[in-house]
């Protein structure tokens, strides 16, 4: 909720800057606020995924994905997340949220993303997203028959698909029991 008043304003601010493709690269300037700080003073661990939710909805209005996937009633979801950390951002401190979709696979569209100041990473995540309908996926088929075909040699790394498979639940139709093993 404490993002709400600002992924509205990205998503208004977002649709008067350049147009890109959705297979480009987008990168956000940003600034680190008050809200983003934990008690010493830096970006909280679990913010990055806040604002890296931000890069991801920039990438999207300006490549014009956005407006279609509103017009079809699908919304993103985050399938599961990594992220490893470099150095802190600070209160005040400007940086940019670089984002990029890595590839696609029958469950996920993945994207790098990465928190970048005066060109040195701070921070880089791996998301894997998918689009859902009226509580069901959305089939791949369905959204490169929408937002076009990826470039030639867009090929996800081995290791996202090992990742995916080592760190996913069951889906939500079958039982995850809880016990410690």
């Amino acid at each position: 909720m404490h993002l709400l008043l600002r992924t509205l304003m990205l998503l208004f601010s977002s649709s008067k800057r350049s147009a890109i493709s959705v297979w480009e690269e987008s990168s956000l300037p940003l600034r680190v606020l008050p809200t983003d700080i934990d008690i010493a003073m830096h970006v909280n661990n679990g913010m990055y995924f806040s604002l890296m939710d931000l890069g991801r909805f920039d990438l999207m209005v300006r490549s014009g994905t956005w407006a279609k996937m509103r017009r079809r009633g699908w919304s993103p979801v985050a399938a599961g997340e990594t992220i490893a950390f470099r150095r802190s951002l600070r209160l005040w401190q400007r940086y940019t949220v670089e984002s990029r979709i890595i590839g696609l696979d029958a469950k996920a569209i993945y994207f790098e993303q990465r928190m970048v100041v005066d060109g040195e990473i701070y921070a880089r995540a791996y998301i894997a997203t998918r689009l859902v309908s009226a509580g069901r996926p959305v089939s791949q088929e369905e959204i490169l028959a929408e937002f076009g075909e990826p470039p030639a040699g867009l090929e996800l790394p081995k290791w996202i698909n090992d990742w995916r498979e080592t760190n996913a639940l069951p889906g939500a139709r079958r039982p995850a029991p809880h016990a410690w093993v």
